[in-house]
């Protein structure tokens, strides 16, 4: 440390000591958040009044090194443990059938019961991250999430692992959203976009993890064995295996992980803000000879009004009504000018790349299982009876290694985002990957070999997650701190309901009209990448 260390240390109990002068609150300049009551306090040890920083221009401050490599490992692992869960569903449907008997129809319930817990999870974690702060609910969301799939193995009967699964859904709507809100709330706006997308590739990461592990686990034998009556298949060590990365996600962040100092700026929590970025400062400069800057913090007047509004209505006693009410605030807030053009492409978007990744997604180990013998996916539509166990053991590797492949397909398009995003910007980007995965689907239904279907297959993985990661850029950057989570959650939800119809169309019509779910999605993703084009341009924007 540098021999001013000292000096800085004699400076900080100024800052962190600081109370609010309620006198100072209507300046033009904005808020000032960060003074001392009496005069002389008001001013560093060497009688300078602490520059006002805005956020942005606080995170500047704090440099970018290591703290945000850091950020980048730990939310990226709870990204990943995202996948792993809402994933492992597909890989486990070949063999799982069996020991459940499962009819078409019960497989596309089963995908869509994780997304029906996402769905009603979504929101409600989005909006409890906006008021209550985002560490606190991903610790709560990934720990729900892990504890009841991991249960889930256990489960007798096809109804129970139905209900488990949709608990472990709620858990993984409240992440997904609030992971992102989160990481990009410590990022410099120059650095947001790249940083986001490589966040983003995570979800590869968990789903080369998921589809490694069921190619590992599942055609075991030696992971069969019966416990208190229970036949304990291959299938169900998997099932808690893919638990694993919630539960020690959760534990990270609550353990290790500050409160997003965004959050905090905005929730009146002034010394906890500049503490978190005291703290990146230090991680960041390790190495060097820097000393933490004197500074105070700034917020606008209206924003500050929004949220004494936020503690006057609640800190009284609310009916259900009134809860509800004041729940569906933020939506309507977000359909309201000048949020209103934006809100409705994005839902129209969020739609139509849900129901078309997970559709598909979900669905591509059944699909190539369906052509073991060759030919394309829609070609052999006879499936023996779930009651003949002899149609899933021995459990054919090929499609494991096939999801492998597929999996391992999105590191190209992840690359290439992280290149640039920060430099063409995210409406682009999603706009003309939508649409070169709408042709590939449509190519997927008009091939007639296994091969082809695969190499078409990995097109589409590999140029989708460029539009997935597009719109987790987008989506950050387009709504306020006090929207932000709120919105994701919402179109997160949206998302959802997409997912649950495209596996129940799925479900019901592969058997008998396997061209219509698949002519479907690419029709979808064609008219998601169309109204992409009316977003506005966010590249390199500054978070409000």
């Amino acid at each position: 440390m540098s021999r001013h260390t000292g000096d800085t240390e004699a400076r900080q109990p100024l800052l962190v000591g600081a109370h609010l002068d309620t006198s100072e609150l209507d300046s033009d300049e904005g808020e000032v958040i960060f003074e001392r009551r009496v005069s002389n306090a008001a001013h560093g040890a060497d009688g300078v009044t602490p520059r006002r920083l805005t956020y942005e221009e606080a995170v500047e401050e704090t440099g970018f090194g290591l703290f945000h490599w850091l950020l980048l490992v730990m939310c990226g692992w709870a990204n990943a443990s995202d996948a792993v869960e809402i994933l492992c569903v597909s890989f486990l449907l070949p063999t799982a059938r069996c020991d459940l008997k499962l009819s078409s129809s019960d497989m596309g319930l089963l995908t869509a019961s994780i997304f029906l817990g996402m769905m009603v999870g979504g929101y409600m974690w989005g909006y409890l991250a906006d008021q209550r702060g985002r560490r606190k609910v991903l610790v709560v969301s990934l720990t729900v999430n892990g504890l009841f799939g991991g249960l889930a193995s256990f489960a007798p009967w096809f109804w129970l692992f139905l209900l488990l699964r949709f608990i472990s859904g709620i858990g993984v709507g409240g992440s997904i959203p609030v992971i992102f809100s989160y990481f990009s709330e410590f990022m410099p706006r120059l650095k947001r976009g790249a940083m986001i997308s490589a966040l983003a590739t995570f979800w590869m990461a968990g789903n080369i993890l998921a589809a490694g592990l069921a190619w590992l686990v599942i055609p075991s034998t030696r992971a069969h064995f019966s416990l208190n009556g229970l036949d304990f298949q291959s299938w169900r060590l998997f099932v808690v295996l893919c638990s694993v990365p919630s539960i020690t996600s959760a534990l990270l962040f609550k353990l290790l992980m500050p409160e997003s100092p965004k959050f905090l700026m905005e929730a009146g929590r002034e010394k906890e803000a500049i503490q978190v970025f005291r703290l990146m400062f230090k991680l960041n400069m390790t190495g060097k000879e820097k000393t933490f800057p004197d500074f105070g913090l700034k917020t606008s007047s209206k924003q500050r009004g929004k949220l004494e509004e936020t503690r006057i209505s609640g800190s009284c006693r609310e009916g259900i009504a009134g809860i509800l009410k004041k729940g569906l605030r933020p939506i309507k807030q977000m359909f309201r000018s000048p949020l209103k053009s934006r809100s409705i492409a994005l839902l129209i978007i969020f739609y139509c790349i849900s129901f078309g990744y997970y559709g598909l997604w979900m669905w591509f180990p059944e699909l190539f299982a369906r052509v073991e013998d060759g030919g394309s996916p829609c070609a052999n539509v006879s499936r023996p009876s779930p009651n003949h166990n002899q149609s899933c053991y021995p459990v054919k590797t090929a499609v494991y290694m096939e999801g492998f492949i597929i999996a391992a397909s999105n590191l190209p398009g992840n690359i290439f985002t992280i290149l640039i995003m920060d430099s063409t910007g995210g409406k682009m980007l999603l706009s003309c990957s939508l649409l070169v995965s709408s042709l590939s689907v449509f190519f997927i239904y008009v091939v007639q070999t296994k091969a082809q279907s695969l190499v078409l297959s990995c097109i589409f993985s590999g140029v989708s997650v460029i539009a997935w990661n597009a719109l987790d850029v987008v989506g950050t950057e387009l709504f306020p701190t006090q929207l932000r989570s709120s919105a994701l959650g919402f179109f997160t939800g949206v998302g959802r309901v997409a997912a649950i119809m495209g596996n129940v169309v799925f479900g019901k019509l592969v058997d008998t009209n396997c061209a219509v779910p698949v002519l479907l999605v690419s029709a979808l993703l064609l008219t998601g990448g169309l109204v992409a084009l009316l977003l506005p341009q966010t590249k390199q924007t500054e978070l409000t």
